[in-house]
């Protein structure tokens, strides 16, 4: 796993320039540097050595004759298969890299090489006779890739921190996309808070040339349910593929260890790991926030060794300075800090771990997407009778038991689906944010998706969603970067491509029912696990920001910083302290609200106003 960054164009102090913006991202490969620089392009790498861990895997990578030029982030699993290949077309190999299958997959396949291979990626490849610049991203967007124009400078790296070293670039703050934070908790992709500078999507790759800048998008997840398939196939299948793809995401030159928390997919991923270390973290303030002791049972069944720590609340809001720095964009998901805890103990004991992102999207484990199941009988009703009813619902000023369901089932899935996190609604951001700020619909951004699922029921069309928003744009952007922060390699086997193809065949019914949410995954799972984690419900990563607000403490930091000049700039911060006033009476439950503007004022101190990142007591924001 590593870290790469470089800018086209010839420039003054080239090698001091692209030395600053490498070293920026130290921490996703510490174990070794790399550079190549001449008139059209200065490329820069950092290392962190899991395969051929000899200094002849040292990157950049090069083909016979020199004239293409790798850097790589990721992992290619089906390595072995394309180098045998490439050798019987007659190519010559000088590692036994898999970095070096990309630059003689790239001379002999061009971009049809994307979906042969099979792994997490994003890579970067100059042709010096061609003078081009070819970046690909893997098919979920495991490995980041980012990229700007700067004048005549095409500038990309695996973080935006890198770009922002590079000299000229103008730091102006993108106000669409706190906007769509508002709605979303995320910066949805392929924009980013800084503008001008945007996320290569999954699948995706582009070529710069001649000034141009040119993206495609190579292959996409379609869901294609097999209804003939029975139970005991998909079972079979899922447990077939699934234990083929993590021994392929073991494959490693160092030791590989494993996330393990109470849930199923970690845990269906931790009974390949026999006497192999697991990691667990959580918060002491009950079972509902602290998975150990359910994972130190499960970890006795199946036999590992297994590590744990108790995050503290001084240690956890500490730290939300650092963090914040690592995942270069806001993120109001609480979890990307316990996720940099576990991430920091695994990373005491071993170079990599496997993880079990990935299987909700895929195999339907969200609870909300029961929720069509559950309308299912009000939609039986004329949409005109339920959209009146909806109408009485919004009239009432308090909230009371059912209105949520009858306001949400007057509306279709496209309308009332934004992905699996939803903040705040389109009138309450009219009154929490500045006139200057724009409020759009985030419909606006999701409709091009459910577009491509016209047709399809709408748990697949829900589960599409997540796939190519929440997915990218939370999910595996706090994974990357809470590891990466640690020099932690974190694989996640349910983001396979050979995984999908089964996953993409099955029935909705196999998918999510009135028994359980990703069913026939659970059903696999429960070959290896006890039945009370298989079918455990869904938890996430609890975090106690809800009863952390309602201390005096915590209570005071926050509201310090909402109703300080940063909050007062975009902000009507009369709201923000309302909401905070009623979470710490106990009138409502407003702790994620409360966090996604907290995080994004925190951000903002540190990149815009160039506040300290480092670890502290508390995260001041004036």
């Amino acid at each position: 796993m590593c870290g790469l960054c470089g800018f086209t164009g010839n420039i003054i102090n080239r090698d001091d320039i692209i030395k600053t913006m490498t070293d920026k991202i130290t921490h996703r490969g510490p174990d070794s540097s790399g550079f190549f620089t001449n008139r059209d392009i200065s490329m820069g790498f950092r290392r962190l050595s899991i395969i051929d861990v000899a200094s002849s895997g040292d990157q950049p990578i090069y083909n016979e004759n020199k004239t293409l030029v790798l850097t790589f982030n990721g992992e290619i699993y089906n390595y072995r298969d394309l180098r045998n290949e490439l050798i019987a077309k007659g190519h010559r190999f000088y590692t036994n890299t898999d970095s070096e299958v990309l630059i003689h997959g790239f001379e002999e396949w061009h971009e049809d090489l994307l979906t042969k291979l099979r792994g997490m990626f994003a890579f970067a490849i100059f042709d010096t006779i061609e003078k081009s610049l070819f970046l690909a991203r893997d098919y979920f967007g495991i490995k980041p890739m980012h990229y700007t124009m700067v004048g005549d400078h095409f500038v990309y790296g695996s973080e935006i921190k890198s770009i922002l070293n590079f000299p000229g670039f103008q730091k102006k703050f993108n106000k669409r996309a706190l906007d769509n934070y508002i709605s979303f908790e995320y910066s949805v992709p392929p924009e980013t808070f800084f503008e001008g500078v945007y996320c290569l999507m999954p699948a995706h790759y582009l070529w710069y040339k001649d000034g141009k800048v040119e993206t495609c998008r190579y292959w996409e997840p379609k869901f294609n349910a097999d209804e003939r398939m029975t139970e005991e196939q998909a079972v079979n299948e899922i447990e077939k593929v699934f234990e083929n793809s993590v021994n392929a995401h073991k494959i490693s030159d160092v030791e590989v260890g494993c996330f393990l928390s109470s849930g199923v997919d970690s845990s269906y991923v931790s009974t390949y790991f026999a006497g192999q270390k697991t990691f667990t973290v959580g918060f002491d303030y009950g079972e509902q926030y602290n998975e150990i002791d359910w994972a130190k049972g499960l970890s006795e069944k199946v036999g590992v060794d297994h590590h744990y720590k108790v995050i503290s609340p001084e240690e956890y809001w500490g730290n939300i300075r650092k963090v914040q720095y690592h995942m270069d964009q806001p993120l109001a998901d609480a979890s990307c800090i316990a996720l940099y805890f576990v991430s920091k103990m695994a990373s005491e004991y071993v170079k990599v771990v496997l993880s079990g992102e990935g299987a909700d999207e895929l195999f339907g484990g969200y609870n909300i997407y029961h929720e069509p199941d559950d309308f299912a009988a009000y939609k039986k009703l004329p949409l005109g009778l339920r959209r009146a009813l909806a109408s009485v619902a919004k009239a009432f000023p308090f909230s009371f038991k059912g209105k949520n369901f009858l306001i949400r089932g007057a509306l279709p899935i496209e309308e009332s689906f934004i992905g699996n996190c939803s903040m705040f609604t389109m009138e309450e951001k009219r009154r929490l944010l500045k006139k200057d700020v724009p409020v759009t619909r985030p419909q606006e951004i999701t409709k091009k998706y459910y577009d491509r699922v016209r047709g399809k029921d709408d748990v697949t069309k829900m589960q599409y969603l997540d796939i190519n928003v929440w997915l990218v744009g939370d999910i595996l952007l706090k994974a990357d970067r809470m590891s990466m922060a640690n020099s932690l390699e974190l694989r996640v086997p349910f983001l396979d491509k050979e995984v999908f193809k089964v996953a993409s065949r099955l029935p909705r019914k196999l998918r999510v029912n009135k028994k359980n949410t990703k069913y026939a995954m659970r059903q696999a799972a429960m070959r290896h696990l006890p039945d009370t984690t298989a079918q455990k419900k869904k938890l996430g990563f609890p975090v106690p920001i809800r009863v952390w607000l309602r201390e005096e403490k915590y209570y005071k930091i926050v509201k310090e910083a909402f109703t300080g000049k940063i909050a007062r700039q975009f902000f009507n911060t009369d709201v923000l302290v309302k909401l905070l006033d009623e979470h710490y009476a106990g009138k409502r439950d407003n702790n994620r609200k409360i966090w996604t503007v907290f995080v994004f004022l925190v951000w903002y101190d540190i990149y815009f106003n160039n506040a300290s990142h480092e670890p502290g007591d508390m995260p001041i924001v004036h």
